[in-house]
């Protein structure tokens, strides 16, 4: 890939996590996320390998089927409050999916299931830069609505995340599916 190709996929990828996490609007944030999922794509496929084309298909259609939660989502938080802002409360239902969304584009379990895979197919910088950067703008979307969230789906979600990560990590000898688990 050459140089400027990388510089613009990086700054997109930047550029879209900044929009994510300093709008207050779903419809921003949700054009942040896709920034940054369409940024990514070209660096997992990048080693050009049957492996890396299926973990770019598989990154991008749970990408896109979490995006479309989270567009149903705030579609119907908007329809029920008038608002599209994302500190407004939301109704339970909009809430619990706008939850599953998050977690399916973080990859916690039990929606984690697509994570591993994807990264065994990617090169060792890319899944290092999934692991840590793509996470930060679906993570600060989960903290600003964390009042709003039902508790005990949040507490759920983190003893399923921490239990079958921590199961599922132990019987791994590779390094990238260790830290898909971890």
């Amino acid at each position: 890939m050459s140089p400027l190709a990388l510089s613009v996929l990086i700054s997109s990828l930047s550029t879209g996590t900044i929009i994510t996490m300093s709008s207050y609007h779903w419809l921003f944030a949700w054009f942040g996320l896709e920034m940054n999922t369409l940024a990514v794509i070209p660096l997992i496929s990048k080693p050009h390998h049957p492996r890396a084309t299926e973990a770019a298909t598989k990154y991008f259609l749970t990408q896109a089927a979490a995006a479309a939660m989270i567009l149903f989502a705030s579609t119907l938080n908007a329809w029920d409050s008038g608002q599209w802002t994302i500190l407004h409360p939301t109704t339970q239902p909009a809430a619990l999916m706008m939850l599953i969304a998050l977690a399916m584009k973080l990859g916690l379990a039990p929606m984690h299931f697509w994570y591993p895979e994807v990264l065994q197919g990617s090169s060792l910088p890319t899944a290092l830069l999934m692991s840590t950067w793509q996470k930060l703008a679906p993570l600060a979307l989960l903290l600003m609505m964390l009042n709003h969230l039902p508790q005990t789906a949040l507490f759920t979600l983190g003893l399923l995340s921490a239990y079958i990560g921590g199961w599922a990590g132990i019987n791994q000898t590779q390094t990238r599916k260790i830290m898909a688990f971890s």
